[in-house]
């Protein structure tokens, strides 16, 4: 890895110049790498915080002064819940995956390979650098990042280390490149020459930014306006611990519910204790009438204080806060429809969770709603690569082609095909008298 000043032309030539040695490397060679990464990612522990910590200072006066979001500065804090830590695990497990290769034939073979240079652009963030830069060298894809300002003595601290621990691999140190340049990122997005895949790993308003200027394909997501349905037979102690992980364990993720819609008959049954379990945790309640009515019924009387009346922008806002916006969904004709048509409405196609005890009315969910990740019974937190067991993630994708959901070795690869003969030629086939072709399927190699 190199941090480097050149301009976002020269930086992007010679990642793409990188990609094409880092693609002959053997697993060998890229597993070595990523072991030196981890050590001495590891050993540099103490200086990596400090300079986080640096970073965190100047970040809680910009939030002070309203010039950072609250969500930006709590993901900036690598010393949070065992971050770092699993930055490190996230390379260990990328390292021991397998190469991703695929073999459908000895004649015609489709075969993974590397999708080229990636371009990744993120807010905060800076456990970003070392996902990322483990799983382009595991998928032998080069990779640009550049980094927001708010992380900026993280990101040169982190990448720093990381650039001498390639220096002793066969990994060529322009294969991973952090730009510094101000400025740089208009000028990148144009640069579809050298660069074939953009991931951005923000806001909503970068994201939105990104498929708006970029001349390559975008990955990733604006939103993550995560929805949870809670269908009138479901239980209700599964449905407590469901709600609040999904809304506490770190609401700033983009997989945090936002969104919890209420089939009218558990709105006494189940709804009162999921409400004041969310109040205990701080969770202020955005509630329609027929919700706010229920629990004003059933909640002590300083909880129902804490209720607010919701507005419909609510159910299309990501507060990435301890806020939640609740909708009753009506017990006819439909509810089940209902709810997919507030999901597919409302939502944006990110992770999306069904509670029911009836596999049926759950399938019937999963197959209606259009997101790239359908939960039954379980936190939308386990919505992340580590969790899917994918080492980590480069992103989560809401995309229809390539990729969707969380974005791993898998996700970095595409195909080719490879076709080995013996001197034949095309004209030799069809027409009058030509040869057939047998389109025989032959045993994996």
């Amino acid at each position: 890895m190199s941090l480097t000043n050149a301009s976002p032309e020269e930086a992007a030539r010679a990642a793409k110049i990188s990609s094409r040695t880092l693609a002959t490397l053997p697993t060998t060679a890229r597993n070595n790498a990523l072991d030196a990464i981890h050590d001495a990612l590891a050993a540099e522990r103490d200086s990596i915080l400090a300079a986080n910590a640096n970073d965190l200072e100047l970040a809680k006066k910009s939030a002070a002064n309203g010039e950072l979001s609250a969500s930006i500065l709590k993901r900036l804090d690598l010393s949070r819940k065992g971050k770092f830590d699993d930055m490190l695990q996230g390379i260990k497990d990328v390292r021991g995956l397998e190469d991703p290769e695929l073999d459908e034939g000895l004649i015609l073979q489709r075969q993974t390979c590397p999708i080229g240079v990636l371009l990744i652009i993120f807010e905060a963030r800076p456990e970003v650098i070392a996902n990322i830069a483990s799983l382009a060298i595991k998928s032998a894809n080069a990779a640009i990042l550049k980094g927001g300002k708010e992380s900026t003595e993280s990101f040169k601290a982190i990448s720093t280390i990381i650039s001498k621990a390639l220096a002793g691999t066969e990994v060529p140190n322009d294969s991973i490149q952090l730009v510094t340049t101000r400025d740089a990122v208009d000028p990148l997005l144009e640069l579809s020459q050298y660069i074939d895949l953009v991931i951005p790993r923000g806001s909503n308003e970068l994201v939105s930014y990104c498929q708006r200027k970029a001349h390559m394909p975008v990955l990733g997501h604006a939103d993550g306006l995560c929805t949870i349905y809670i269908h009138s037979d479901a239980d209700k102690e599964m449905c407590v611990n469901v709600v609040v992980d999904s809304k506490t364990d770190y609401p700033a993720a983009c997989n945090a519910v936002e969104t919890l819609l209420v089939h009218e008959d558990a709105l006494e049954t189940i709804l009162p204790a999921v409400a004041e379990a969310l109040i205990t945790k701080g969770v202020e309640l955005r509630c329609d009438e027929p919700s706010k009515t229920a629990l004003s019924k059933h909640l002590p009387q300083d909880q129902t204080s804490l209720l607010r009346a919701s507005t419909e922008a609510d159910y299309t806002t990501e507060f990435l806060d301890l806020t939640l916006a609740i909708r009753t969904i009506p017990s006819t004709p439909s509810p089940v429809d209902a709810a997919i048509t507030h999901v597919n409405t409302h939502g944006s196609h990110h992770t999306d969770c069904i509670l029911t005890s009836s596999p049926q009315t759950s399938t019937h969910f999963s197959n209606g709603i259009d997101s790239a990740c359908k939960f039954w019974n379980c936190s939308t937190r386990f919505c992340d690569g580590m969790r899917f067991g994918f080492g980590t993630e480069v992103g989560i994708s809401t995309n229809k082609v390539h990729a969707r959901g969380p974005v791993g070795l898998e996700g970095l690869m595409i195909h080719e095909y490879r076709l080995a003969g013996q001197g034949q030629g095309a004209a030799m086939y069809g027409g009058s008298g030509g040869k057939g072709f047998r389109h025989k399927k032959l045993p994996l190699a």
